[in-house]
């Protein structure tokens, strides 16, 4: 494959996974209760609006191999305007990438196991502490979902094969699609 053509393909897969993490992150918030954003599950954890800030904070700095400079977000006052800066900074990231904008100090490769594959951890963490806090997140299959990197916003689709068995659910819990 030529050069070009490698660097526009690897640029789309980042793009995808880009879509796939604000996917997944607006899965694990999707249905929160109100006071989510501050639970904490100890003295040395961070809480979910610490955790999305951390996540802006990493594509803030994947952004700087684009743009230059450094990026260090202050604290936001609760979860919602966290995550409302966390997909802004996902959307002006893609747009870096759409845009064929040249990478600085790093390739796409190393952005998908460093900042990416950071994000993507964290992600896991919300979901994880959703189920400590006494709300679990219903389990897919997230090779079906609907994942479009034109989709960046917090705006996420409904899960579209959500399990119909799940053994650990709260009493009463049900598909959304039934």
């Amino acid at each position: 494959m030529p050069a070009e053509d490698r660097e526009a393909h690897e640029r789309a897969l980042l793009r995808h996974f880009l879509a796939a993490l604000a996917y997944r992150t607006q899965k694990a918030l999707r249905d929160a209760p109100p006071d989510f954003g501050d639970f904490s599950a100890g003295s040395s954890c961070r809480t979910p609006s610490e955790l999305v800030r951390h996540m802006t904070s990493v594509l803030g700095y994947a952004r700087t191999f684009f743009v230059g400079g450094r990026y260090w977000p202050d604290a936001e006052p609760d979860l919602a305007s966290e995550v409302h800066r966390f997909h802004a900074m996902v959307e002006d990231l893609a747009a870096h990438l759409e845009r064929g904008h040249p990478l600085e100090g790093t390739t796409p490769a190393r952005l998908l196991q460093g900042p990416f594959a950071d994000a993507m951890t964290h992600a896991g963490q919300l979901a994880l502490l959703r189920r400590l806090a006494g709300s679990p997140v219903p389990p897919e299959n997230f090779i079906v979902a609907s994942i479009d990197p034109g989709n960046l916003g917090p705006e996420q689709p409904r899960p579209v094969s959500p399990d119909r068995s799940w053994p650990e659910a709260p009493p009463g819990w049900r598909p959304a699609h039934e």
